[in-house]
């Protein structure tokens, strides 16, 4: 097989699999209730049960392979992984090109609902990172981001674009900013929706309220929701052996960021107490992600992520054109003289007041309106 061949790719889970899971669900072995009446000690488990019962006797995994199987999928060998990919070509005869990249815990099931706004201004490409979906499994170090951000632009080279945009959130924000700094000519502009920023230091003492608030958020986040990321980076095979062994364990693990993570009715985005992820996700969808994670028992494969990442050097200086959008539900949350320090030409900013860190998924419409925004400030 030539290496550079794009192979048309359907969605094609075997029935053995979903047997499968329903056989686990139903000896599912849960813990005692937690000790306070809140998500402080991680998911409640009457929601975790009440998940669970849905799961087994409502929802359909093949409504969801219909509807992705719906787009045109594609899978093609890069370094000598296989990269699975949707890719949406515009009607519009002025489109422009785009790849968008997930991140952790989320799929290329963030994007769904912004397709079909997005492909009247842009030829999507929406890729699976390695060790997600239906992505191959990295089986060597280094697939960090920026062999993913390297593979990317070989991607949209071998797709025949130029020139093009890139966009991403979570480590598709971390593997658009290493396009953005890896500058290799192709990429035209970036945006993010989590803008990667250290605070500076000169300015502690003279924060505004976004800045205020950015604060309390990351410090909610390391003192109380960052040991995730710690076992990603540190032990990903050790917890791959549960959560590839209990698919309520692998939901858990994921849908619990999606309710501290998103703005779905907390008091406080610095407590992240209070609100239900079910106020801005529907059921299926949250479910839906999951099973991308279950159905290709991708629970190491992800987290390793982390370990191949964490061991790069820090950020440099972008100075590509950068827009950026930061929602107050964001968990690291910029201003932008903090994102100017290492990105030099920000030609696009925009703070709106509602959203969180899903925000293709959350906020469809205010998330397509940030895109148009800033790519409409850059040209190819």
């Amino acid at each position: 097989m030539n290496s550079s061949e794009i192979r048309p790719f359907t969605i094609d889970i075997p029935q053995e699999q979903l047997d499968d899971l329903q056989a686990r669900l139903a000896l599912t072995r849960f813990p005692e209730k937690e000790i306070v009446e809140d998500w402080d000690q991680g998911i409640p488990l009457s929601y975790v049960q009440e998940l669970t019962e849905y799961w087994r006797g409502e929802y359909d995994w093949r409504r969801c392979e219909a509807a992705l199987n719906a787009l045109p999928h594609f899978i093609t060998e890069i370094d000598g992984l296989d990269i699975h990919f949707i890719h949406v070509k515009s009607d519009n005869p002025d489109a422009r090109p785009l790849i968008m990249t997930h991140g952790w815990p989320g799929s290329i099931l963030e994007f769904i609902d912004v397709i079909e706004p997005l492909s009247k201004d842009f030829h999507l490409v929406i890729p699976s990172l390695p060790g997600y979906a239906f992505s191959g499994k990295p089986t060597e170090p280094g697939w960090g981001v920026p062999q993913t951000a390297k593979a990317w632009h070989d991607l949209m080279a071998r797709l025949g674009y130029n020139r093009w945009f890139a966009q991403g959130g979570d480590w598709g924000a971390a593997v658009t900013d290493h396009i953005g700094q890896q500058n290799l000519d192709g990429c035209a502009g970036i945006h993010v929706n989590m803008v990667i920023a250290r605070p500076d230091p000169e300015t502690m003492n003279d924060l505004n309220p976004r800045e205020q608030a950015a604060m309390a958020r990351m410090g909610w986040y390391q003192e109380k929701d960052s040991g995730y990321s710690t076992q990603h980076a540190t032990r990903p095979q050790t917890l791959g052996y549960g959560l590839a062994d209990s698919p309520v364990g692998q939901m858990a693990w994921i849908i619990e960021k999606f309710h501290g993570w998103s703005d779905c009715g907390h008091a406080d985005p610095a407590s992240a107490m209070g609100g239900h992820p079910e106020s801005v996700f529907s059921r299926d969808h949250l479910l839906d992600n999951v099973m991308l994670y279950w159905l290709n028992n991708a629970a190491a494969s992800s987290a390793r992520l982390y370990w191949h990442s964490f061991r790069n050097p820090a950020a440099e200086e972008i100075t590509i054109p950068v827009g950026g959008t930061v929602a107050p539900y964001e968990i690291f949350g910029s201003s932008r003289r903090w994102a100017e320090q290492r990105m030099k030409n920000i030609v696009y900013w925009n703070e709106p007041d509602k959203g969180g860190h899903f925000l293709a998924m959350e906020r469809p419409e205010l998330f397509a309106g940030e895109v148009r925004g800033a790519f409409a400030a850059m040209e190819l």
